[in-house]
């Protein structure tokens, strides 16, 4: 069965883009040394990558090549997808995707970007780790690494490190009894 994982920066006050969506107070860290952690190694891994429609369209936008020809490219969207960029497949049932997912036993499986859909597999207990990168940042507002939905759980550490330019790594892992409240 695939893991299904997160990997994502969020600043120190807790935002994954600020409030115009940017990414540029996390683009100064590109150089920065994650060592075993570093995304190229952590992509390797991968076999399946899930996103929503807000990241694929960010992602789609950027005019460097598309980063994903390695693995499979799911979106999560109810909208249909003119001149896609990649290789890309469409699902537009959460549920039904997780099941899809579940049945996976080629490799990891990795939700790329926002929370919303992150939160959306953690509310079904279908999220097994996170690995989250608090970059030394504050940026006072924006996209929240979580929204608040009333979601509530205590996932288990199972690593905080630190890293090269302030940046802290914390691995989680959620165990099957997750509570929704």
């Amino acid at each position: 069965m695939a893991k299904i994982v997160g990997y994502i920066a969020t600043s120190l006050d807790g935002y994954i883009a600020d409030e115009n969506d940017r990414l540029d107070w996390l683009f100064k860290y590109d150089g920065m040394d994650l060592g075993e952690h570093d995304y190229r190694i952590f992509v390797k891994g991968i076999r399946t990558v899930v996103m929503g429609r807000g990241t694929y369209d960010f992602i789609a936008k950027d005019p460097a090549p598309w980063a994903y020809g390695e693995q499979q490219v799911i979106v999560v969207t109810s909208r249909p997808i003119e001149n896609a960029k990649g290789i890309i497949e469409i699902r537009d049932s959460v549920d039904d995707l997780i099941a899809e997912l579940r049945a996976l036993d080629d490799g990891d499986v990795w939700m790329l970007g926002g929370g919303m859909l992150q939160m959306a597999f953690m509310e079904r207990g279908a999220l097994d780790e996170i690995e989250i990168y608090i970059i030394p940042e504050l940026l006072g507002g924006g996209r929240p690494l979580f929204p608040p939905t009333g979601f509530r759980s205590s996932p288990e550490l199972i690593s905080a490190k630190t890293l090269d330019q302030g940046c802290v790594r914390l691995h989680y892992r959620f165990s099957s009894s997750i509570k929704a409240t």
